[in-house]
């Protein structure tokens, strides 16, 4: 199977091809301002790395959160209009399940910064199954739901959350920093998953936006 993935989720995105359990092609795009302008020729990049054509491509897949609103948005419509197009089936796929396949550890805490003093997060296993469903919490609080003995812990890069377990009892469990691009994970979790109708694809937002907050709260 051949899989065309996508990051859009953060201003440091990427597109990936992987075919037969391997990654033929990754390009990185690093776009503060957003991606709906430089995404497709992204793509088109990424296919000729890797010498294929659109034609060849059996699924599409993109991280669909949780991350940044509107790249979330860009990355699914690019997705979902293209396997429209193609006949082609499709795939999103969350970014913690995307982290936690750097991991080495059978048990893997994976956590983004949501911001607002919290975190994003979920557990998985080896096999990348979800051990703990994804939440946002406060850090703290969110490791007091940690009951197994011993984690893999999983962020991007750059965080502090290394220097928050310590006085913890995870202080001296593994920390595993990934550096962008996303992509290929994005992929390798493709292959896994339950690939669907194009326009059933949705965004994991997993806290809802500022504007449905204040719409409830009106």
């Amino acid at each position: 199977m051949t899989i065309l993935a996508l990051d859009t989720t953060s201003e440091h995105g990427s597109v990936a091809i992987r075919s037969k359990g391997q990654t033929l092609a990754e390009v990185t795009i690093h776009s503060p301002e957003g991606f709906a302008h430089l995404i497709f020729q992204a793509i088109g990049r990424a296919l000729d790395k890797a010498g294929l054509g659109l034609a060849d491509l059996d699924c599409l897949a993109a991280a669909n959160g949780p991350g940044s609103f509107t790249g979330i948005r860009v990355g699914l419509s690019a997705v979902k209009g293209l396997a429209e197009a193609l006949g082609k089936p499709a795939v999103g796929v969350s970014n913690l399940q995307a982290l936690s396949s750097f991991g080495k550890n059978r048990v893997r805490a994976v956590v983004l910064d949501a911001r607002r003093g919290e975190v994003y997060s979920a557990v998985y296993n080896s096999d990348l199954t979800v051990v703990a469903p994804e939440t946002v919490s406060p850090f703290p609080k969110w490791l007091e739901t940690l009951m197994e003995p011993d984690y893999e812990f999983i962020s991007p890069r750059g965080n502090p959350f290394w220097l928050a377990l310590q006085g913890t009892r995870f202080a001296d469990m593994p920390f595993s920093e990934v550096a962008h691009p996303l992509a290929s994970a994005v992929a390798l979790c493709a292959e896994r998953a339950v690939w669907t109708d194009p326009a059933l694809l949705d965004a994991n937002y997993v806290r809802r936006s500022d504007a449905e907050l204040f719409w409830k709260d009106s």
